[in-house]
């Protein structure tokens, strides 16, 4: 059996990371990099650092508007599978990435999988949602992550080729941090500019990460949400994304945060290190809400609603609106049910299970 597989952003690689390993054991993949997040700290250090194999394509798309780069991945990966005639074309979540790979798919009738299918955040202003809901309506097989994730199908009436095989992010973020502690703490930060020097005195850190439209359409709302970190009780650690740059680089001009880093995106392991160490993280990113709830670190997630709800069990995750007071409220005064916690996103063998669905 023939699948190509679509990914364009960070948050694939890692899933790829995971399924590829156990895919390519029985079936051939071609693996089609739509270049959506395209410079080295973004993109090429996942395939080096996961051992992920290199993409058989690049299409190298960039940045662009949704509309540019959707446009420019349909025509890319429309080829692509004229060319390939694969039996699937699969792909991960909720980018442009996903959004193209399964309208190109489906309109010369190419079966999709969409590996995180069921996921609602019930915001239509966001892309993402837009991407995933999408996404589940031209899908074959909705591989969910979660039972949440299936009932969603379900009241949206597709009940057909569902499958809940638990969550590779998972597969990836148990598999990956084994490795953790294999090096010293000043490995992993002797990596990143600015912090090598810090080491010592570092002993307690928060991990942020900012990079949705909601919160860095404004310069104003980027503005609080750094003045936020700089009035904590812990130095924030901030890889800054390549959406927020600008602004950042506009406040700090005019503005001296004397407790944060600021520091390039980092890659797969060392965020996974620095989120496993951290008092908690604060990030608007759906995907690291689960990796810290995997790795028992508490989180504050700058939005007004998540896809992955089952991380609020117990506060050990929680919403914060994009202000300084409510962001800091959130941070150092929330109370967390450490009994309140459960195995929801599976064991680790959610790859397996896929693999087991494509042979059935």
């Amino acid at each position: 059996m023939k699948i190509v597989t679509i990914v364009g952003a960070r948050p694939q690689f890692v899933k790829a990371a995971a399924v590829s390993r156990i895919l390519r054991k029985t079936h051939e993949e071609v693996l089609v990099h739509t270049g959506q997040h395209y410079d080295r700290n973004m993109s090429e250090i996942f395939f080096d650092e996961l051992n992920i194999p290199k993409p058989d394509i690049n299409l190298r798309v960039g940045s662009g508007t949704h509309a540019k780069q959707t446009a420019e991945m349909l025509i890319g990966i429309e080829n692509i599978l004229l060319k390939e005639k694969p039996d699937y074309i699969l792909v991960y979540g909720d980018t442009n990435s996903t959004l193209a790979g399964a309208l190109a798919a489906s309109k010369i009738n190419v079966p999709v999988i969409h590996v995180e299918a069921g996921l609602r955040s019930y915001n239509m202003k966001m892309p993402e949602e837009q991407n995933r809901v999408l996404t589940d309506r031209i899908s074959s097989l909705l591989l969910c992550p979660t039972s949440t994730a299936v009932d969603n199908l379900k009241k949206e009436g597709i009940v057909s080729g569902v499958y809940n095989i638990g969550d590779v992010m998972c597969d990836a973020v148990l598999y990956y941090s084994k490795m953790l502690d294999e090096r010293p703490k000043e490995y992993y930060f002797s990596r990143l500019t600015g912090l090598d020097k810090a080491v010592p005195l570092l002993k307690d850190w928060y991990i942020a990460t900012v990079h949705r439209a909601e919160n860095t359409d404004m310069v104003e709302k980027v503005g609080e949400i750094l003045r936020a970190f700089d009035l904590l009780d812990a130095p924030v650690i901030f890889p800054v994304h390549p959406r927020t740059k600008d602004f950042v680089n506009t406040l700090r001009m005019n503005n001296f945060y004397d407790n944060i880093f600021f520091v390039e995106p980092v890659s797969y392991l060392d965020m996974l290190y620095l989120v496993k160490g951290a008092k908690k993280a604060i990030t608007d990113s759906g995907g690291l809400q689960k990796e810290a709830y995997i790795l028992n670190t508490p989180c504050v997630t700058i939005r007004d609603q998540t896809e992955w709800i089952e991380t609020l069990t117990g506060n050990h995750n929680i919403l914060a609106k994009p202000k300084a007071d409510d962001i800091v409220d959130k941070v150092m005064y929330t109370v967390i049910d450490e009994k309140k916690s459960n195995l929801y996103y599976g064991n680790g063998k959610a790859a397996e299970k896929l693999c087991e669905i494509l042979y059935s």
